[in-house]
């Protein structure tokens, strides 16, 4: 499983024109799973992305997590975040985990971190999203289990 982490002022999410889901300052989340992924890295990324303390103190440290400033998590299934490009000119997929595996992980992975205490607002799993967000710094993580 792979996510990445931007922080963000803002983020607007729309299928088809319309407005899904939107937040203010927090997280866009990117999530892949892959073939092989299971409780081990849901239970993994749950923990680790509400604790993550990427977000600014009041002295301007990166010192708080995104449950210290109430902030909230837009995220998104995303496979072609397993895509490896190493070969040639077009990524392959393979190590993307099939659909109906995928949504479930990505599901629990979305209620673990609500659970957690942090609003989680998503895209639309399969959909052709478009996302508009306003990058804070930027910061972005990238993490892998």
């Amino acid at each position: 499983m792979k996510a990445v982490i931007q922080r963000v002022l803002n983020a607007v999410l729309s299928v088809d024109g319309k407005t899904v889901s939107k937040i203010e300052k927090g997280y866009v989340v990117f999530l892949g799973v892959a073939k092989g992924d299971g409780q081990e890295q849901i239970d993994y990324f749950v923990k680790k992305i509400p604790s993550l303390r990427i977000c600014e103190d009041e002295e301007g440290k990166i010192n708080k997590s995104i449950l210290d400033t109430n902030g909230e998590i837009l995220l998104v299934s995303q496979f072609t975040l397993c895509a490896d490009a190493s070969h040639g000119n077009r990524p392959s997929f393979f190590e993307a985990e099939q659909p109906s595996v995928a949504e479930e992980i990505y599901e629990k992975v979305v209620e673990g971190v609500s659970k957690a205490g942090v609003p989680v607002m998503k895209g639309v799993f399969g959909a052709d999203m478009k996302i508009t967000q306003t990058n804070d710094g930027p910061f972005t993580i990238i993490l892998e289990r």
